[in-house]
Parts: C-alpha cells; sequence; structure tokens
C-alpha cells in the first residue's frame, strides 16, 4: 500500500493543434476540384447532345484549326502539307497570317521566287473563298441563310480536293423518298441556297451519290441505279435555280460501297456530296 501511495504522479498533457484530420481545410481545395470537374463533364455531356455535327466540328476546328495550306506550291503535294499546322510551312486560316508567314520568308534566306509567291497567293486567295462558302453556308459568321431543320442535314470539310458539302439523311427526316430519287422539301430548300452561295466562286463541282446498305439480299439491288439517279435529281435541281451546268464536272453514284458509320445499314449512310473543286485540280 505505501508502494503504490509513494510512486510518482504522471500528468500526460494533450497538445491539441487546430486544423488537424477533418478540421482542416485541404478537404475543401479538393472538394472543390471534384464539383468543378463534375460540372464541366455535365456541360459536355449537354452540349454533345445540344448540337449539331456540324456544330461539334466547328468547335473542334476553332480549338484545333484543320484547315493549312502548304506555303510552296509543291505540284502533286497539293495545297496540304500534311505536317502540324503550326509548323511555319503551314497557315491555318488566316489571311493575315498568310501575309505574315510570306513575309517571314521572304526576309529568311529561304526567298520565295515570284511565281512561288504567285501560286502561295492564289492558293491562298482559293481557300479563304472555300472556306466563305462554308462560314456563309453553316452561318459560322452570323445567322445561317438556311433553316435550322435544314441545317441538321449538312457537314462540311475542306480537303486536297476542295471543299465537301455533305447531305445527308438523320433519323425521321430523309433527303428523298424512300428507294426513289424524289427530293424532299428539305432537300430542294438546301440545293436552292447551294446554288445561290455557289454563284460566288466559278470552281468546277462534282456531285456523288451514296446509299446505305440493305439489310436483307436483294437480287436486283437498285443501291447502284439509285445513287446515280439522285446525283443526277441533285444536279437537276443545282441548275434549275440557275447553276451554270458548264460547271458540273462530273456525276457519279458509289452505291453502298463508302459508308461514313460503321453500321453500313445506317441512314447516316445516305448522302450526297456536292464537293467545290480546286481551281488547279
Amino acid at each position: 500500500m505505501s508502494e503504490v501511495a509513494n510512486a510518482p504522479i504522471i500528468i500526460k498533457r494533450k497538445k491539441v493543434v487546430g486544423g488537424d484530420g477533418h478540421h482542416g481545410g485541404a478537404w475543401k481545395v479538393a472538394y472543390a476540384d471534384f464539383v468543378t470537374a463534375m460540372m464541366a463533364f455535365f456541360m459536355l455531356m449537354w452540349l454533345l447532345n445540344a448540337t449539331t455535327e456540324q456544330q461539334r466540328k466547328g468547335i473542334a476546328d476553332y480549338f484545333s484549326p484543320t484547315i493549312p495550306v502548304h506555303r510552296v506550291s509543291g505540284g502533286g503535294a497539293g495545297m496540304f502539307g500534311g505536317d502540324s499546322v503550326f509548323t511555319q510551312q503551314n497557315l491555318p486560316h488566316s489571311l493575315t497570317a498568310a501575309s505574315g508567314i510570306l513575309k517571314q520568308g521572304q526576309n529568311d534566306n529561304d526567298e520565295l521566287s515570284p511565281e512561288e509567291q504567285a501560286a502561295f497567293n492564289a492558293e491562298v486567295a482559293m481557300v479563304a473563298a472555300l472556306q466563305n462558302i462554308e462560314e456563309t453556308l453553316l452561318g459560322r459568321g452570323g445567322e445561317s441563310l438556311i433553316s435550322e431543320q435544314a441545317l441538321r442535314h449538312v457537314v462540311t470539310r475542306v480537303t486536297n480536293e476542295g471543299l465537301v458539302i455533305e447531305l445527308y439523311d438523320v433519323e425521321g427526316a430523309a433527303l428523298f423518298e424512300e428507294d426513289s430519287d424524289t427530293p424532299s422539301v428539305i432537300t430542294q430548300e438546301i440545293v436552292a441556297m447551294l446554288s445561290r452561295i455557289l454563284r460566288a466562286v466559278e470552281n468546277p463541282v462534282k456531285i456523288k451519290g451514296h446509299l446505305a446498305s440493305r439489310a436483307v439480299v436483294i437480287k436486283d439491288n437498285p443501291v447502284w441505279d439509285l445513287s446515280i439517279s439522285r446525283a443526277a435529281r441533285i444536279r437537276l435541281l443545282l441548275e434549275a435555280e440557275g447553276f451554270d451546268p458548264l460547271r458540273i464536272d462530273s456525276l457519279t453514284g458509289a452505291a453502298d460501297r463508302d459508308p461514313v458509320v460503321a453500321d453500313v445499314t445506317a441512314v447516316r449512310n445516305n448522302r450526297i456530296e456536292i464537293i467545290v473543286l480546286r481551281s488547279d485540280t
């Protein structure tokens, strides 16, 4: 008993520091980052659902331009150099940028000859004209010249061949009556507007018809004749609106041989391509 009474008394003091564990503020930063990421994710999902295909392409092109022009004309190499659009040899979208690159090339040891400068300037002007058609059609500089319903059927892209204007079926709204070359009202509206817009340039035009594959094998498959007849009907509609017939370079039907989506039977493969050719093709 005396030994217990004589034992030393040990006092343990607990030091409390504010901000430890869940009382700190670090978790708030992590939570805020999480909420911001979720908000961005849901906005992305909403945009994908609320925009059309051509609008999404326009947004993508804004952040990553896909229309470069080769600095020096190289014959078969065409207007695209195949490199990144940020290299010195390539030109994103702008005529102002083109002038800057041209002047830079003149100031460097790699000066352009008069013939090369003329070829380069011609390419820049030609691409600018094609882009102007694209922007006018899609209304990127303001209101589109065609209705919102018609705009759902249109997507454009610039390629080595020229400006491809693609008209395609959407679910519940076809460009032509089923198994025929009779155009819908939407198709007539689009073609009428195209005829007026394309008068801004003199480039030749190619028309190409495409169809989706049939789900069932048919003995006399009409896709070849139908793709050609639909392309021919687009030609007639263009000419009826005052388009110069001499500018029609060719008219072809690809049937179901060139689908644009993995499902070859999808209605998205029913389309007409109107290609405004480069002037030197």
